[in-house]
């Protein structure tokens, strides 16, 4: 099973100029774990893992490692494409300090509930490390229902979910409700974290940490806790920030933000992505103020 809280699915900070910045993506490493995270995660969607080059995504692994090292915390790679041969190529391929992989639903070509199924069975077979599942429909365009995911959820090697389904439907109630006991949720859409965490998910990999881990690390200690006014109340001050730092396409306000408080050299992001609007950002520092004077 995998450890329980947050997990911070790291941006990758560039030079103005669009070049890795090694210090700046050691720093926020550090800063996360040291604010609460119980791991990382690298090369995610929100490290931008498809446009860097092999030596790069290399050079992350690298950074993140040795935090995670330094720290005693788990850290999870990206890994996995749209098809299952080049997914079995990553995953065996991964650096041995990597803790699990999170291995998205195969993408556009759209498969069969059963074809992700045995999809997924080939790949936690050759994985050498615990898979977690990535379940994001709005992106892979394969919703898959309660029945399939327990499928997967029961096969050896899974090791948990990240749930993106962009809200709290009756398919995630349940498969909440009929979870194997060694299999963990965890949240993946940043608003919906809160009620996730109520119906019995065990963590979250929440691209806002970047900007705030110990509050989110709060929120899910709060609900594991079983403290359930104060987690409503935690909940509830993160909407405002959430939704601002997800006003436009993930990373780019949370790379406005983190460039905006002197945390990363430059917003910069790699086509297609554009930079954040200035008046996005402006709104996403003013949410991000309120919250610190509360």
């Amino acid at each position: 099973m995998l450890r329980t809280g947050l997990y911070v699915p790291l941006i990758t900070p560039f030079t103005a100029t669009g070049d890795l910045e090694t210090a700046a993506l050691a720093e926020l490493a550090h800063s996360a774990l040291a604010d609460g995270a119980t791991g990382l995660v690298a090369l995610g969607t929100t490290a931008e893992a498809a446009a860097l080059t092999p030596d790069e995504r290399a050079t992350v692994i690298d950074i993140c490692a040795d935090a995670c090292a330094e720290y005693g915390a788990p850290l999870v790679a990206g890994a996995g494409t749209n098809t299952t041969a080049a997914s079995i190529e990553q995953v065996t391929a991964l650096d041995r300090r990597i803790s699990a992989a999170l291995a998205v639903v195969p993408y556009y070509t759209r498969p069969s509930e059963a074809g992700v199924v045995e999809h997924f069975r080939l790949l936690a077979a050759a994985s050498p490390v615990p898979l977690i599942v990535y379940n994001i429909p709005y992106r892979t365009g394969r919703t898959l229902s309660a029945e399939t995911l327990g499928r997967i959820a029961r096969l050896p090697n899974v090791a948990g979910f990240k749930h993106s389904t962009g809200g709290i439907d009756e398919t995630t109630v349940a498969f909440l409700a009929d979870l194997p006991e060694h299999v963990s949720v965890l949240a993946g859409d940043d608003l919906f974290t809160a009620p996730l965490l109520a119906l019995g998910a065990s963590g979250a990999i929440l691209a806002c940490a970047n900007v705030a881990a110990r509050p989110y690390a709060d929120l899910i200690a709060a609900w594991r806790a079983g403290s359930v006014e104060h987690a409503r109340q935690l909940g509830n001050r993160l909407v405002p920030l959430t939704r601002a730092l997800f006003a436009e396409p993930n990373p780019t306000v949370v790379k406005a933000v983190l460039a905006a408080k002197g945390r990363i050299p430059s917003a910069h992001v790699r086509l297609p992505l554009l930079p954040a609007l200035p008046e996005t950002t402006a709104a996403a520092l003013t949410c991000l103020d309120q919250l610190d004077r509360r």
